[in-house]
């Protein structure tokens, strides 16, 4: 609310001192309504004009408290119970269960993270696979047809969760995700991905100097099985693997 004083003071010369008046007009002192919406104002004490509060002011309360992780009732999944009043009596603080967060307004669960068995997650979506007798995650996806060169940087460069680069799996790799190519396919089509595509894989198993073609890696047919030498210009199906979490 503003208040201004108006300044009285006079010319005469042995005045040594100012005197403070406040202005009793309602207008500038900032009441300058006639009525307020259900009464809600400060009421001028000079006259009959309002400072209202407006309209929109419990909106704008119940809007920070549920922001605040307040809420009238706190019942549903993921709560483990509430205490106290707040925002006028009408909120009380919530406290949700372990395993859950609040968000939006209520306690839902928290956002999983990492390995958990054998699923790799990132902000609660499944993004890597496996079976319980292999030490890596495999992605949801395979690459398209590339040389050797840029399906290693593609690997090395795929992001499974924030700071968990992929790799390109060496050659006894592809072959455990040969022998255990029924269960990915199922772990990948259940949680949004596609299945292995069979046919030859870049792995990154140096196998030998290819001469003026270039150097040899192992590539591995995900239809067979089958481990074969394969000069570097060559074009393969890339997958790459969450080795290390």
């Amino acid at each position: 609310m503003k208040i201004k004083f108006l300044l009285l003071g006079t010319s005469l010369p042995t005045l040594t001192f100012a005197q403070c008046v406040a202005t009793q007009d309602c207008v500038t002192l900032g009441y300058t309504e006639t009525t307020c919406n259900g009464g809600k104002g400060v009421k001028c004490p000079f006259g009959n004009k309002w400072a209202c509060l407006g309209a929109n002011e419990d909106e704008v309360r119940d809007k920070l408290c549920q922001e605040l992780g307040f809420t009238l009732i706190c019942t549903g999944t993921g709560y483990a119970g509430g205490a106290g009043s707040a925002c006028g009596g009408k909120y009380i603080q919530c406290t949700c269960a372990s395993g859950y967060e609040w968000r939006d307004g209520s306690c839902q669960q928290q956002a999983l993270n990492g390995a958990q068995g054998d699923l790799y997650y990132c902000d609660g979506k499944v993004v890597g696979v496996k079976t319980g007798n292999m030490d890596f995650y495999v992605a949801l996806q395979d690459f398209g047809l590339m040389g050797w060169d840029e399906a290693n940087s593609r690997c090395l460069n795929y992001t499974f969760c924030g700071n968990k680069k992929g790799v390109l799996p060496t050659k006894d790799q592809l072959v455990a995700i040969y022998n255990n190519k029924s269960t990915i396919n199922s772990l990948r089509l259940a949680n949004g991905g596609i299945k292995l595509t069979e046919n030859y894989h870049w792995s990154s198993t140096y196998h030998s100097d290819g001469g003026i073609y270039g150097n040899k890696y192992y590539s591995v047919h995900l239809a067979s099985g089958g481990a074969n030498p394969s000069v570097e210009g060559m074009a393969f199906y890339v997958l790459p693997i969450l080795a290390t979490w």
